[in-house]
């Protein structure tokens, strides 16, 4: 018998949430196990993250103005936000692919098989993911710290709105995985659901104000890269962390970055996990 058919038992609480919870903790389990039996995709997560911090820190670092700054250690903590919110929305490839390699192997017909919720399915690797990334941001965290990333430089953090910052990644990162997870419901082969899962991340985190001050951007763009949920993010992560953040601005998500990350997160996984549940019944009905 398959670990996916061992990882289900054949009863489950009877309540349809108290179930459908129970489900997705089943799930979750076994994608986290079998996580743990490929470390090299913890491995190769972690590579490209890395490169980003070096190679912006040190490359480009003493080339870029942050306000009045050229200091490469200003653009250090300006950036570091930036990278943790591309970290774990780059996840969502991995993500859309590893549904995608469940469909193409047969997996999802197992499970249907079995006397589990169909939203379950999803839920538990998207949690799995989440706690993937989750492990992915602590190591990066700690290579940040390395290269000279320092929280607190307006005097005015601490520990706890740190953690809230790393918390409104991580919603950000799991509201992203329901978009992967559309995908790769919607595609043929784990290689397309890849492909597909970066194509629009690049100008999402790249329009944005990730690597660079939107004040230095044309109008139009600005406007763009200013209401860009994924910029809402990454503005209240720098105010939490106390490191320096782009100029001033009138747009309503700059202005309450908390807030605005808080309903981009909710509405990006309300809409796209109602989606995914609807196609993931469909495509397997």
């Amino acid at each position: 018998m398959s670990a996916a058919t061992e990882a289900v038992p054949a009863t489950a609480p009877g309540n349809p949430v108290g179930r459908s919870v129970h489900d997705s903790l089943i799930v979750a389990r076994r994608n986290l196990i079998r996580m743990s039996r490929i470390p090299e995709m913890l491995i190769f997560g972690l590579i490209q993250p890395i490169m980003f911090v070096v190679l912006f820190t040190y490359v480009f670092g003493g080339s870029m103005k942050i306000g009045s700054s050229t200091s490469a250690l200003d653009y250090t903590n300006f950036l570091m936000a930036g990278i943790f919110a591309q970290t774990v929305t780059f996840a969502t490839a991995s993500s859309g692919a590893g549904i995608a390699d469940d469909m193409h192997k047969g997996l999802i017909d197992r499970f249907r098989s079995l006397p589990m919720a169909r939203g379950a399915v999803l839920t538990g690797r998207t949690l799995a993911d989440l706690v993937q990334t989750a492990l992915t941001l602590l190591v990066l965290a700690v290579v940040a710290l390395l290269v000279g990333w320092r929280t607190g430089s307006d005097g005015h953090t601490n520990a706890g709105k740190v953690l809230a910052a790393f918390a409104l990644l991580l919603l950000l990162g799991y509201a992203f995985t329901w978009i992967g997870a559309l995908i790769g419901l919607s595609v043929r082969t784990p290689e397309a659901a890849t492909s597909g899962g970066l194509v629009w991340l690049f100008p999402v985190t790249f329009i944005s104000n990730a690597f660079v001050d939107t004040g230095n951007m044309t109008p139009w763009l600005r406007h763009i890269a200013e209401w860009n949920p994924f910029s809402a993010t990454v503005q209240a992560a720098r105010m939490l962390f106390g490191n320096p953040g782009q100029s001033a601005s009138g747009a309503w998500p700059m202005e309450h970055p908390v807030w605005a990350s808080l309903s981009w997160s909710v509405l990006i996984i309300v809409v796209f996990r109602t989606l995914a549940v609807r196609k993931y019944r469909s495509a397997t009905a």
